[in-house]
């Protein structure tokens, strides 16, 4: 039997008197891809946070590895949306991953060899350890998301949180990205929140639409009337084989 990671149970979530969630529950298991499609503004970064305990509920409870969120963030990788840095500021590729140790060693304490043996592993696992002397501002787009993803799995987390992870880079990196995290998904389970429905529908195995109301059935069947519920308007996901294709009525 597979263990419980997340339970949300009825979440409400308020900013300044406007509802961002509203009604949530959800339960994610050890083992699951989720990936969470909804419209900008809809409260999917939100969820993330909640998780994460960086943002509490108005009401109802949340529950992350049978604790806490707060207590449970050090065992939780986390991929923020927005990545935007100092491209000459001077940081090297492995100095970057080895910052995901902080929640295992303290924020002012010197590295141990155990945090650096695992910080090479995650850069190892991301394609990426000959690069760990490079200045990370000159890599490429995909290859910085990559050394994200190295710093998420450096703190050797049981759930690995990703938000709008492949916004920022080119096609082909993001088939390399989905690549490895179907490497990633046989030991980790993984949340992606995406607007791209398309590589949703191939590579998770559950899919979740959220609009401040989650719809999720446990699975990755999706329909088209959950789809246009959730955006608003018209939607239908056509696949051909394994490529999906995405047709907006108009509206």
């Amino acid at each position: 039997m597979s263990q419980e990671l997340v339970r949300l149970k009825d979440i409400w979530v308020h900013y300044n008197g406007v509802t961002a969630l509203e009604g949530v529950s959800l339960t994610v298991d050890q083992g699951d891809f989720l990936g969470i499609i909804g419209p900008n503004g809809g409260g999917k970064t939100t969820l993330l946070k909640l998780i994460l305990g960086l943002v509490n509920p108005s009401h109802g409870t949340v529950s992350v590895l049978g604790k806490a969120p707060e207590q449970s963030r050090k065992d939780i990788g986390y991929v923020p949306q927005h990545n935007l840095f100092d491209r000459s500021f001077p940081i090297s590729v492995g100095e970057t991953v080895i910052m995901g140790r902080y929640g295992r060693t303290g924020l002012f304490r010197r590295y141990r060899r155990e945090d650096r043996v695992r910080a090479e592993a995650a850069l190892q696992t991301v394609g990426l350890l000959e690069h760990r002397d490079r200045q990370i501002g000159k890599l490429s787009g995909g290859e910085q998301q990559r050394v994200l993803i190295a710093r998420a799995l450096a703190t050797e987390p049981k759930l690995l949180l990703l938000d709008e992870p492949t916004a920022s880079v080119d096609s082909t990196a993001q088939t390399e990205f989905y690549e490895l995290l179907e490497e990633l998904k046989q030991r980790i389970a993984i949340i992606m929140v995406s607007h791209d429905i398309g590589a949703i529908s191939i590579y998770v195995n559950k899919i979740a639409c959220l609009n401040r109301q989650l719809v999720y059935h446990g699975s990755k069947e999706i329909t088209a009337e959950v789809l246009e519920a959730t955006y608003k308007c018209p939607v239908q996901l056509i696949a051909h084989g394994t490529v999906p294709h995405r047709v907006l009525k108009e509206h």
